[in-house]
């Protein structure tokens, strides 16, 4: 046998074990995360379709100030954390993120009237649990996102290995290892079907497992800056952290630093006010279109003066931070629109199958060794 021969079996057989080793020990994860994935694509959709809440009527009206909308908030539930307020449209209400005794809300009014229309329990709602689930199977957070992030590290190197072990040996054989045996025995289709599925959609799997890994680890999110910024850092990507203390004004700050981003970015459908005590900068941000978190504006006011301290349209932006904050869109299939969450939807089933078929794969040949050596 050929060095070069030699180096590929030592190559596979190595690949395979890793393949066999790393899928049964992370497989029942993989599936639930690609699973919980694939039904979380379309939960703006079929809320809007199940959720009266989701609509107001649409108004000439300016918007109620934010701090208006908190106070009601907190008439309602006194003591709630209310630091950020989301304007989603102008036919949609304005939500406050809050926690109410140990629960994460968020509570949606009438951006228009103050009226208040729901109450939503991230413990209770079912896409919040299925987010839960998807980010870190419901353990404790600090916890499950490692567990998910590793599993998902894996499931990169798994896809790696796959390749190598579909690699043909010839390449005249590669035509074959193109195609799915539809004819054939369930046995020899389920192994196709892990196999040659995996090969044409292993690039978009790793892009999302990729984004995925975002949300879980920081040296990702750095990665993922340098990499667009080709290893530069803008100065200009980073807000203001330092805020010098000042006297508050008797006009509310939030009220101001809201209404003056809707001048400074107007024609967006999507604005929010974001706060995190003295010591940090009033943050704002708009958004071109409704319920889609991509290609934000935004804008940093001093949290006692109102005074603009920093501000970031999204065309000032660098290509780094831009694909920070497209690693969502990216992930969900949202930044490509329905399109994007059709193959966001069909890859997320993919990746669900993939255990499945793999588990058949391994459990067939094992039960075949067994009748051989007896």
């Amino acid at each position: 046998m050929s060095k070069k021969k030699k180096k590929n079996t030592w190559l596979k057989r190595w690949a395979g074990r890793l393949h066999l080793w790393l899928g049964l020990i992370t497989g029942l994860i993989v599936f639930i995360v690609a699973v919980t994935g694939c039904i979380y694509v379309f939960h703006d959709e079929i809320k809007d379709a199940i959720y009266d809440y989701r609509f107001v009527e649409e108004s000439n009206e300016p918007y109620l100030e934010p701090s208006r909308i908190k106070e009601i908030v907190q008439q309602r539930y006194p003591g709630t954390t209310d630091d950020f307020v989301l304007y989603s449209g102008k036919d949609r209400p304005v939500a406050v993120y809050g926690v109410h005794e140990e629960t994460p809300y968020y509570f949606y009014l009438n951006p228009y009237t103050g009226e208040f229309l729901y109450a939503q329990d991230f413990t209770k709602d079912f896409f919040e649990i299925i987010k839960a689930l998807h980010m870190y199977l419901l353990l404790p957070q600090d916890i499950g996102r490692q567990v998910v992030g590793v599993s998902t590290l894996v499931f990169i190197l798994m896809m790696i290995t796959g390749i190598i072990l579909w690699w043909p040996k010839k390449l005249k054989n590669l035509k074959k290892s193109l195609k799915i045996k539809w004819d054939a025995r369930w046995r020899r289709l389920n192994y196709d079907l892990h196999n040659i599925s995996g090969f044409y959609l292993h690039i978009l799997a790793i892009i999302v497992a990729i984004t995925g890994l975002y949300f879980s680890y920081d040296w990702v999110k750095t990665g993922i800056y340098y990499f667009g910024n080709l290893g530069e850092n803008f100065e200009s990507d980073h807000h203001i952290e330092n805020i010098v203390q000042q006297e508050r004004i008797s006009e509310n700050p939030v009220d101001i630093a809201f209404y003056e981003t809707m001048e400074m970015a107007p024609g967006n459908e999507m604005y929010f006010v974001w706060t995190e005590g003295d010591d940090h900068p009033i943050s704002t941000g708009a958004y071109p279109e409704s319920l889609d978190y991509d290609h934000q504006s935004n804008y940093y006011f001093h949290p006692q003066t109102a005074e603009l301290l920093q501000e970031q349209p999204y065309d000032s932006k660098s290509t780094g931070l831009k694909l920070q904050e497209m690693s969502y869109g990216i992930h969900t299939g949202q930044f490509f629109g329905m399109t994007g969450k059709i193959i966001a939807f069909i890859l997320s089933l993919f990746v669900a199958s993939l255990p499945v078929t793999g588990f058949i794969v391994w459990w067939g040949r094992k039960n075949r060794m067994k009748h051989l050596t007896r």
